[in-house]
């Protein structure tokens, strides 16, 4: 099970208070792919960093009983003071990974050979990316939630990428923010349309995409 139960999240900016989620509660769909679509701004990345654990709510509850991915890509909660070898092994006893087979099949995958030794804050973007998700597919999750996906590296290494992405949605769902509208139709069935504070679920990918052209 992935649900809000009530949930509430607020930011105070400057003295300001902004309301992202109001007393939401939500039982997210099993076994179908989710989009989650709104203006900028509207709370989509807020949205994931709660189904992710890595934000907490202002209040009510988030429940897991899967094991979910943090945002696919994301290299945001690397410590760059660790070399990418470092941060594998931290990752992979986290989630109670053997973290040799997960430090190997990462070298392999992400193609960074020797830098893997340096530490994190000596990568570029596309690097920390291309570690990122290389660690993700390392780990089999139950749900992968995917925040604007970026492709990265050659185009080799991109339909490597995409090769072993599908192969992974034969058995795991997934949680998708993306503004495109082919993406969300090839990989999506159902979404959230968030606009305003206001959620609204739509059952049929369709309906979703003529609200989002709406707004």
């Amino acid at each position: 099970m992935l649900a809000f139960d009530r949930v509430t999240k607020t930011y105070t900016i400057k003295g300001v208070k902004k309301t992202i989620l109001n007393d939401l509660t939500f039982r997210f769909p099993q076994d179908r792919n989710l989009a989650i679509m709104g203006k900028n701004g509207a709370g989509k990345s807020t949205m994931m960093r709660l189904l992710a654990g890595s934000e907490p709510p202002s209040s009510g509850h988030v429940y897991r009983s899967l094991r979910v991915s943090w945002p696919l890509g994301f290299a945001g909660g690397f410590n760059g003071s660790m070399t990418g070898l470092e941060n594998i092994r931290f990752v992979s006893r986290i989630y109670g990974q053997d973290t040799e087979k997960v430090t190997d099949y990462v070298m392999a995958f992400s193609e960074l050979g020797r830098s893997l030794r340096l530490p994190i804050k000596t990568y570029s973007s596309g690097m920390k990316a291309r570690l990122a998700f290389g660690l993700s597919m390392a780990i089999d999750f139950q749900v992968y939630l995917i925040d604007e996906i970026t492709a990265v590296g050659d185009a080799a290494f991109r339909r490597k990428s995409q090769e072993v992405f599908k192969e992974k949605l034969n058995s795991s769902q997934i949680i998708m923010i993306s503004h495109s509208r082919e993406t969300i139709k090839d990989y999506c069935d159902c979404g959230l349309l968030l606009d305003q504070g206001a959620v609204t679920y739509f059952d049929d990918v369709n309906g979703l995409l003529a609200a989002y052209s709406a707004l």
